[in-house]
């Protein structure tokens, strides 16, 4: 059984998807932590993405794993767990800007769908519904507006105790909505089968009750 759950940034698919997964009793596979593994990895080595030969070099050796560690998704990037670093600002905005590189997706996309084959899963990403998993049994397009989704990130970031500015991040949030859609390759997009959730005025509960109706066949 595969659940495809897509969705523009901060929109909350994570936060679902893990909920969705466990309560099923599915493996959560978080392709956009991968990609953020990869940003990161590119980040670090000051790598410049707007050379594709280059990047691809760079790229092929390392190696990105999903583990549970106490029942908590850990990923691993060559071997260190980067799980506490993938959040920050910088390497969300090199992921979405990385994605859109074919090489980058190439690495990754073996590896997802291997996974979905051999294990009963939840996915959510930007084109799991539409490129990753098309034929996933169940497919959610999972969204909200721009201003709540940048109040979540907000919320989020503060309560670690540091300091962000709401309207940046909602600045982002929109210019990263404009580069995932409008990339060449496996844009963001809600596939034609997908049931459409927006989620701005929903509490997590409402939004995983939606989808467990969907998982046992009701249509919303």
């Amino acid at each position: 059984m595969n659940i495809a759950i897509d969705g523009p940034a901060g929109a909350g698919k994570s936060t679902i998807a893990k909920r969705v997964a466990k309560e099923l009793g599915y493996i959560y596979v978080d392709t956009g932590a991968m990609y953020r593994g990869i940003a990161l990895y590119l980040l670090d080595y000051d790598i410049d993405i707007a050379d594709a030969a280059h990047v691809e070099k760079k790229i092929e050796n390392i190696t990105i794993e999903i583990k549970y560690e106490e029942g908590v998704q850990q990923i691993y990037l060559n071997g260190v767990n980067v799980t506490a670093r993938l959040r920050m600002e910088a390497v969300g905005n090199m992921a979405s800007k990385a994605s859109q590189l074919a090489c980058v997706r190439a690495k990754l996309l073996h590896l997802q769908r291997q996974l979905a084959r051999e294990n009963d899963v939840v996915m959510d990403g930007r084109d799991i519904g539409t490129n990753i998993l098309p034929d996933a049994e169940v497919k959610v397009y999972l969204t909200a507006s721009s201003k709540v989704r940048a109040k979540r990130r907000y919320d989020e970031i503060t309560a670690n105790g540091n300091c962000a500015d709401i309207d940046t991040i909602e600045a982002d949030i929109i210019t990263r909505d404009k580069q995932d859609m409008e990339r060449a390759i496996a844009p963001l997009r809600q596939a034609e089968d997908a049931v459409c959730i927006d989620s701005s005025d929903m509490t997590i509960d409402e939004v995983v009750y939606h989808i467990m109706k969907l998982v046992s066949g009701e249509r919303l």
